[in-house]
């Protein structure tokens, strides 16, 4: 019998065991083994989750996968509050609960179909959206693909990203309008580094300086500096910079032409979060013709533009500082005010432009007689002042007038050899003596001066306090003028003239008067010039126009039928259009022939304005009134100028009548003046005749009337017709 086999064999029972506890060995290891491997794949997989949380924290964005059979979307997030626990957060709602803003919601739609379809890779798109529980509109930036396909090959689920891009949208809208904004800037914009490289300018950098962004970007700044700053001074610019963050001034820079220009340049620092400054910000205007032109204004406001002398606002200032040092110095300010005698009719004879150039000729005069050290200024027209500093005494300033006196003596050039003779009429004011402040002594300079023209021009006066009162009674009588009318204070005289050639009275002038209450008998020379100044002498000229043809109309009545009446008539109302239609209908309006009133008009009259002049004096030769000049010999009429005019009468200034006898001058420039009116056919009348001896002198030259105080002086209305018709005149000395 074969033991193996017998059953309970206790050698194979043991056998049996063994494999057993090999078995239950192995399975044992097994089980251990493969719960190792599990340990490994789940730290594994929870090392990948904790390093995705980390890549989704760090990077800012958010997981989305989208299951287009269940329509749900599962959103996982991570909070970005704590670094080292990032929390994750997993959220599944239907698509329908993500609201993307209406505008938006087109644009979205369809670059998910065109994904979806396969004509592009990935699913982009940015655009506003917010839950359905109702948040603030924010912009993000999802991108997706397709990860999943049915057995069809249809897209079943798409995974991606989603980001919050609300701040980098604002801050790139910021960058492009800051951008914009340095674009369209008309300051050049240039940044450079701490090595004053240029790192960036913008187009108007371009446009200044002429160098293109490529010509200056990693150049040193220095391709802009200017000769006419020296390299100290733009080494100290850069020390300031970098030692304050800022600079600003103005400087002059190079263009890339090599053109100098000036701007204001302002610079300001650009610092790191660490505050170091890492970058610098320039801002430059050119601001050369805003210079230029500030310059020029200063030049215009304290400068004649015309003769390159100080105006009147300089010569303030510079009188105000002589004072100043005369003050300490203890020494004297002479103010001369030069007044150019007739300069009016040498400007109107010879023209605008001629009498500019012979302004600037007689600056240039002042100029030199002025020296360096002394100030000569032009106020206005042909008005001058010189300053004269240092002097000792009021003696000297009035020594220094006559000289400037004796300075005109000589022509004054203009143009090419062209000359012309102008003397000055100088008024003197002096400090302290007559006043402390610099318009006060112009005042009373200018005071002075008038009273020079006065007294016959080609003089100098020395301030008085008289001089005043003269110029308060002057603004006294044009105030109580301008009530003249109303008041009924003016009246005409007559005073008759005699015709040498039949001994009978020629004709009749009208002379006009005042008589004021408060200020008794006013002469006419006193004022007349005041009527003229304030237009008054419109009002006034009518007036007296009226009231001696309503004389010579009473006069026809009582049978002096022939008798004329002469009126003055001023250069204001000859210049006024008006005037013709004015004698028109007074003429009308009185009854009186045209033929039967002449108008006198000095010579000054005419030659303020020639040409205006002579179309008046052609209209009044259209109505019939005759024309006289008065005062003849005393203004600048030539014998070419008297042919154009259509006068009929010339008078002799009294001036040549006084010393007919004696003067040989006087005597010639007479006969001269009688000869000439007679060879133009012209009535020669000599005014001012107060003694037979120049009445028998007139006749033996053959002078056609006179008149004057031998004849009679002048009288009212009433007395002209006895005066004639009695012929008390008549027993006067026979011819």
């Amino acid at each position: 019998m074969n033991p193996i086999a017998v059953p309970g064999n206790p050698l194979i029972l043991s056998v049996l065991a063994l494999l057993a506890l090999i078995a239950v060995v192995t399975l044992i290891w097994h089980v251990r083994q493969r719960g190792r491997k599990t340990e490994v794949w789940e730290n594994r997989i929870e090392e990948r989750d904790e390093r995705l949380k980390l890549a989704l924290w760090a990077s800012g964005e958010q997981f989305w996968d989208y299951d287009l059979a269940t329509q749900e979307v599962h959103h996982t997030r991570v909070s970005t509050s704590s670094l080292d626990q990032p929390e994750v957060t997993v959220e599944r709602y239907g698509v329908h609960d993500l609201t993307i803003h209406p505008d938006d919601l087109d644009q979205v739609q369809d670059a998910f179909r065109q994904h979806l379809r396969g004509t592009t890779p990935i699913f982009s798109s940015e655009h506003r959206t917010r839950r359905a529980e109702g948040h603030r509109w924010c912009w993000v930036r999802a991108r997706g693909k397709v990860v999943e396909r049915g057995a069809d090959g249809r897209a079943s689920r798409v995974a991606g990203t989603v980001r919050n891009v609300t701040d980098s949208r604002s801050a790139e809208h910021e960058r492009r309008i800051a951008s914009e904004v340095l674009r369209s800037m008309d300051e050049a914009v240039a940044v450079f580094d701490r090595d004053f490289h240029f790192i960036s300018v913008n187009p108007a950098f371009t446009r200044i300086t002429g160098h293109d962004p490529g010509d200056v970007l990693e150049r040193s700044t220095s391709v802009l500096d200017s000769s006419r700053h020296d390299i100290e001074f733009h080494r100290r610019l850069r020390h300031d910079l970098l030692r304050d963050g800022r600079w600003s001034g103005e400087l002059w820079m190079r263009r890339r032409d090599g053109d100098e220009f000036l701007c204001l340049l302002r610079v300001s620092s650009v610092g790191e979060r660490d505050g170091r400054r890492s970058h610098y910000i320039a801002v430059l205007n050119d601001i050369t013709e805003k210079k230029r032109a500030e310059q020029e204004l200063r030049y215009l406001a304290n400068y004649d533009p015309l003769t390159g002398l100080p105006n009147r606002t300089l010569l303030l200032e510079r009188i105000a500082a002589a004072i100043v040092r005369a003050r300490a110095s203890n020494t004297r300010i002479g103010v001369l005010f030069v007044d150019l005698d007739r300069f009016k009719d040498i400007n109107d004879s010879l023209g605008h432009g001629v009498g500019d150039r012979i302004l600037r000729a007689v600056a240039t005069r002042l100029h030199a007689f002025a020296g360096p050290q002394q100030t000569a200024a032009r106020l206005s027209g042909d008005e001058f002042v010189l300053v004269l500093e240092n002097i000792a005494s009021v003696e000297e300033a009035t020594t220094a007038s006559q000289r400037l006196i004796a300075a005109f003596e000589s022509p004054v050039t203009f143009g090419e050899g062209q000359e012309v003779i102008i003397s000055p009429s100088i008024g003197i004011s002096v400090y302290p003596d007559d006043a402390q402040i610099a318009s006060e002594l112009i005042r009373q300079a200018d005071t002075a001066m008038y009273r020079a023209k006065a007294v016959g021009r080609r003089t100098s006066m020395r301030y008085e306090a008289a001089m005043d009162l003269d110029v308060q009674r002057r603004a006294t009588l044009s105030a109580a003028l301008r009530t003249v009318l109303d008041r009924n204070e003016l009246s005409l005289a007559y005073q008759p003239r005699l015709s040498l050639v039949s001994n009978q009275i020629a004709g009749v002038e009208a002379l006009l008067r005042w008589h004021s209450p408060e200020h008794g008998q006013i002469h006419p020379a006193q004022f007349i010039p005041l009527a003229e100044e304030t237009g008054m002498i419109l009002e006034i000229g009518e007036w007296a126009l009226t009231e001696a043809c309503r004389a010579l109309a009473n006069w026809r009545e009582a049978g002096l039928t022939d008798l004329p009446i002469a009126v003055n008539v001023s250069s204001l109302q000859l210049l006024r259009g008006e005037f013709p239609q004015v004698v028109e209908r007074v003429l009308a309006k009185t009854g009186i022939p045209a033929n039967r009133l002449e108008l006198e008009l000095t010579e000054s009259v005419l030659m303020d304005n020639p040409a205006e002049a002579s179309i008046s004096l052609q209209q009044f030769r259209r109505i019939g009134v005759n024309l006289a000049i008065d005062d003849f010999g005393t203004g600048y009429s030539s014998l070419a100028y008297l042919k154009r005019l259509p006068i009929t009468m010339l008078k002799i200034d009294k001036e040549f009548i006084d010393d007919l006898a004696e003067n040989t001058d006087d005597a010639a420039i007479t006969t001269t003046i009688i000869a000439m009116g007679h060879s133009l056919g012209l009535t020669v009348v000599a005014e001012g005749v107060e003694t037979s001896t120049q009445a028998q002198w007139l006749r033996d030259h053959r002078c056609d009337e006179i008149q004057g105080y031998w004849l009679a002086e002048p009288m009212p209305a009433a007395e002209v017709t006895r005066f004639i018709q009695d012929r008390s005149w008549a027993g006067a000395p026979a011819f």
